[in-house]
């Protein structure tokens, strides 16, 4: 059971953590026909899309109730219902999540109220879902906000079915799943003749795709309102991610759904895991294409072991995150030297590390460079922590602004598993580990010996032979 070191700064040193209110954005964009609206000011959401824009290189329908220094002090209820009516009358959006900042928390503001005087007010827009979450961003951290977004779909959306669909499998996805992945785990899904139903799924929204339209106001992709209503009619139900458990409770007590519940799905063991309950839930035999990929897994592990084993590894993340690269790493081997979080979670205290940092990339400079890291694992904020300490990063999480295509990177099954593999091991590579050194032959610089044309009479001559060294020889330094 890893020990939690809390803070003990007054203030937060290169920042490492990203709000609630953008988690909660974040899982709102993973909706069709929807858009987020921040309940803050024009600076708080201004600042959240800056973040989205640049770590998915697309557009982002991002609104805000831009709370002045007036309504913050008098009252900012009209705002809600301001804004609320602008975006109906403008978008027609099927739904509008509403989560809120460090700065209509602070004031106080009853966003529920507001929206019953909506509701009150405006009755030709009763199509529209509105989905209100509390997301200070003076506490938590990115995940938290999206899995309270998560829960708060649920709560409102979801209904209790009698009549099940055998093939049909719904699967809530934690926020350290990439577009990428979820298309990955839909895949595996299909491969074993299973419906799969994403909650959210950004894998249709965010993907970065061009779409029919050279503008669009709302989400063009994702799960729809009334996917989310008839949830209660899947056989089971997958989570991937710890955070999601109060969602995933919420469901189970709604709709009476079984659940599967799984940390993440990187490494073999966990997608193993994985591929066993699909197994079950199916009945079907495992397809070949996935025999296939998982022997491909077991040749990449043994390709990457001499670079990753015994490695020393920094990690900055999220929790579900950081459980998910702080087993990959140490399944290959590697020794975890640091772990910071920038928000606790009851799920830390079970990593199998000595401790977690909860800190900033402050803490994490300081404590790589104590514990020797050769390798640190984070987001693009960790570029410069990297640096630094002259090691190289991996880059993993939200955001990622100084590479292209790292927001739909696929790190989970067996495929996703191989790939990372290779970059851990190619990043240390860089580092000269795990390179198999150049065999000189002790030989090689003695003067050469008299051959049998230069013996005299009677004398035996060996010749001038040369000893090397070949791949299966002794000569090899490991």
């Amino acid at each position: 059971m890893a020990e939690l070191i809390k803070r003990a700064k007054a203030l937060s040193v290169k920042p490492l953590k990203s709000s609630q209110t953008i988690g909660a954005a974040l899982a709102f964009l993973g909706l069709k026909n929807a858009i987020p609206m921040l309940h803050g000011s024009q600076g708080c959401t201004a600042f959240g899309k800056v973040f989205f824009v640049r770590h998915f290189r697309e557009p982002i329908p991002l609104q805000t109730t831009a709370m002045d220094q007036v309504s913050t002090v008098m009252g900012s209820q009209d705002n809600v219902i301001d804004g609320l009516a602008a975006i109906c009358k403008k978008s027609k959006p099927a739904v509008i999540g509403l989560p809120s900042t460090g700065l209509s928390e602070t004031q106080g503001a009853d966003v529920r109220l507001a929206i019953r005087e909506f509701r009150t007010q405006h009755p030709e827009f009763a199509d529209t879902e509105i989905v209100p979450v509390d997301t200070p961003d003076f506490t938590g951290c990115l995940e938290t906000g999206y899995a309270k977004a998560v829960d708060e779909l649920i709560l409102a959306l979801a209904v209790h079915m009698d009549d099940k669909d055998e093939s049909r499998v719904n699967i809530l996805a934690g926020a350290h799943l990439t577009p990428g992945d979820i298309e990955a785990v839909k895949d595996m899904v299909e491969l074993f003749g299973l419906t799969p139903v994403v909650i959210p799924d950004i894998s249709g929204s965010l993907d970065g795709h061009l779409g029919d339209k050279d503008f669009a106001p709302l989400t063009t992709g994702g799960a729809t309102v009334d996917v989310i209503r008839t949830l209660g009619g899947a056989k089971a139900t997958i989570v991937i991610g710890a955070a999601l458990s109060p969602a995933a409770d919420r469901l189970g007590q709604i709709t009476g759904v079984p659940d599967y519940r799984f940390d993440h799905l990187l490494g073999l063991k966990a997608v193993d895991a994985f591929v066993l309950v699909l197994s079950q839930i199916s009945g079907q035999a495992v397809p070949a294409k996935l025999e296939r990929q998982r022997t491909q897994v077991q040749d990449a592990m043994l390709d990457a072991h001499f670079m990753i084993g015994q490695a020393r590894v920094a990690i900055a993340a999220d929790p579900d995150l950081l459980k998910t690269m702080i087993d990959f790493v140490q399944g290959m081997g590697a020794e975890v030297v640091v772990a910071v979080s920038p928000a606790g979670a009851k799920s830390l205290k079970d990593l199998p590390v000595q401790n977690v940092k909860i800190g900033d990339l402050e803490d994490l400079e300081k404590m790589a460079f104590d514990g020797g890291a050769e390798l640190v694992i984070g987001n693009s904020h960790c570029v410069q922590s990297a640096e630094a300490l002259g090691v190289p990063v991996l880059r993993a999480g939200f955001p990622q602004f100084d590479i292209v295509g790292g927001f739909r990177k696929t790190w989970m099954g067996y495929a996703g598993t191989r790939d990372a593999l290779f970059d851990v091991a190619n990043l240390m590579l860089s580092t000269h580990k795990g390179e198999v050194e150049p065999y000189a032959s002790i030989y090689a610089n003695r003067p050469a010996e008299k051959g049998p044309a230069d013996k005299g009479p009677g004398e035996k001559g060996e010749g001038n032979h040369v000893h090397r060294a070949t791949s299966s020889g002794s000569g090899l330094r490991h």
